[in-house]
């Protein structure tokens, strides 16, 4: 039998998911976006399609507020902090999936196959939930592989935040900044090429598209946090 969690715990639940909402619309109110690559996701969506969106998990805060599609599922760990984290997801209309590498990760990973014949877009972070930071997990390659959908690398950069010392390195963005959300171009599987080339092509991609990000704030005049 689940053991009921604590008072504390209980009133964190409460109290933070609400906070951290409020927070995430403060910072996106008060910062200056632009947004890269948007033709490429809404050229699937145009024909009824969906995606895979990818980004790596030190750019989680504010990609709720960068998402401008018509619905996801996204996959949170299924932690104490994932919990927090996905109440706050779906105060802005969002639905998460719960699981890790460590725990929950096969029925987890086989929700999301599952949520692959329906109508919404898949989230994940592939270095997530412990790392390495910034290196791909077998999860988004298999995804991508069994769905057969595509796989659009999503990155975010500004010039004031700051960095906490964890593994990922989490950005918190501040106010008063410029900020850039960027998408790739889709990376499909192709069965003839194998798991591997096809992962490698997946990081390169994201590689280009976070440097996309970052050389549109320079342009502005600003460097990346």
């Amino acid at each position: 039998m689940p053991r009921k969690p604590r008072f504390k715990d209980r009133l964190l639940l409460a109290i933070a998911p609400p906070l951290a909402a409020g927070l995430i619309r403060l910072i996106g109110r008060l910062t200056r976006f632009d947004y890269l690559g948007m033709e490429h996701v809404e050229a699937i969506w145009q024909t009824g399609k969906y995606v895979v969106l990818a980004f790596w998990h030190e750019q989680l805060l504010l990609m709720v507020y960068g998402y401008r599609g018509p619905g996801a599922k996204i996959l949170i760990s299924a932690s104490k902090d994932g919990e927090l984290i996905a109440r706050t997801i779906q105060r802005f209309g969002q639905g998460t999936v719960r699981g890790s590498s460590s725990r929950g990760g096969r029925a987890a990973f086989r929700s999301l196959v599952a949520l692959g014949e329906e109508q919404v877009d898949l989230v994940i972070t592939p270095d997530g939930p412990k790392g390495p930071r910034h290196e791909l997990k077998d999860g988004l390659i298999q995804l991508a592989r069994l769905t057969g959908r595509p796989v659009v690398p999503m990155a975010f950069v500004c010039s004031r935040g700051k960095r906490f010392a964890s593994w990922d390195k989490f950005l918190l963005p501040l106010p008063f900044g410029q900020g850039v959300f960027s998408f790739g171009e889709p990376v499909y599987f192709d069965k003839t090429e194998g798991v591997d080339v096809f992962r490698d092509r997946v990081q390169k991609a994201m590689t280009l598209n976070q440097q996309k990000a970052i050389a549109r704030l320079e342009a502005k005049g600003a460097s990346a946090v």
